[in-house]
């Protein structure tokens, strides 16, 4: 796919580093108008030889846990670390405000201030696999804007946290001391997904209830996870978003991960595998709409509907019928 002579002062804007570029492309990724989403797949095609270099790090927690700060800390200090940050966002609350309650560059103004930093709020007003098909494609134009380490910062809700683990390398879940969060915690799902927790907020008279949460986190782990396949043993640390208190230890435990996936090849693995979960999630969103379009669907589809309401008909058979109505 040749890259269109109209897209390519954006194509040189995006390797040059230029942020505005950058912002542009994210745009015209975001859009979802036909002619957009044409001239964006070109685009991305054109980047993608150069991406992919990338620190792509997941970074989750519930409203309250203190993220922002946590991330413009930690960004700002691997800035001066002489990295270049692009923090991304998956709201998919957002189809229900119609406003994002993530990537607000107003709660970072120090990071977003920061030449070598990049900031992007979440699509508003769209589904869990639009706003994360378009976040996928952001993660992948930051990196060939030379920007070397990607967060991807979740809500901490639903299932916002299992589709931001499939897109990054590594995934870091921020918990609280106190209130029942770290009961919270101690849950299959959640310790599926985690390579590193940190107790945030662990400073002044909360440090040792953050220590305590650190030590029942711990012994969690021991017993539900003790290692991953890949021979990754997750870690708890404390952190602090407001003295910077275990950033260090974190990025290092990062590095530690990322040297471990390399070494054994599971990164260029999982890398692959991102690559087709991003390809299948299009073709499900696809069908979807695609069914939803047929007029034959559209016709029988509100009485199906209702008949499911009324409990006249299961879920299945209904889905049978809109199904085979779709392929006659």
């Amino acid at each position: 796919m040749n890259t269109p002579t109209h897209l390519a002062p954006l194509l040189d804007g995006i390797l040059e580093n230029d942020r505005a570029a950058l912002g542009r492309a994210i745009t015209l990724v975001e859009s979802n108008a036909p002619d957009d989403r044409q001239n964006a797949q070109q685009l991305l095609t054109a980047l993608l030889p150069s991406s992919g270099g990338a620190h792509r790090i997941g970074i989750s927690g519930v409203p309250g846990v203190g993220k922002s700060t946590f991330i413009e800390t930690f960004g700002l200090q691997l800035v001066e670390g002489g990295h270049r940050v692009a923090v991304l966002a998956v709201d998919p609350s957002s189809s229900v405000s119609k406003g994002s309650i993530l990537g607000d560059k107003t709660r970072m103004e120090k990071l977003g201030a920061s030449d070598d930093a990049f900031i992007r709020p979440s699509p508003t007003g769209g589904s869990l696999g639009g706003v994360a098909r378009k976040t996928r494609e952001a993660i992948l134009v930051c990196e060939a804007a030379g920007y070397d380490v990607v967060l991807v910062e979740t809500v901490g809700v639903g299932q916002s946290e299992t589709a931001v683990a499939e897109m990054v390398d590594f995934f870091l879940l921020l918990k609280l001391a106190g209130a029942g969060d770290e009961l919270q915690g101690i849950k299959r799902g959640i310790l599926e997904l985690a390579d590193l927790i940190a107790i945030n907020k662990a400073d002044g008279n909360n440090l040792p209830a953050a220590e305590l949460a650190r030590a029942e986190f711990e012994r969690a782990l021991q017993i539900l996870r003790p290692e991953d396949e890949n021979g990754w043993t997750p870690k708890v640390v404390t952190s602090s978003g407001q003295t910077g208190a275990g950033l260090d230890e974190i990025w290092a435990a990062i590095n530690e991960h990322h040297e471990l996936l390399s070494a054994n090849g599971e990164l260029e693995k999982r890398r692959k595998q991102q690559l087709l979960g991003w390809m299948w999630s299009l073709v499900d969103e696809g069908l979807r709409a695609a069914v939803r379009a047929h007029p034959k669907v559209a016709d029988t589809l509100a009485s199906l509907e209702e008949a499911v309401l009324e409990g006249e008909t299961t879920p299945t058979s209904a889905a049978e019928k809109i199904l085979s109505t779709f392929k006659s």
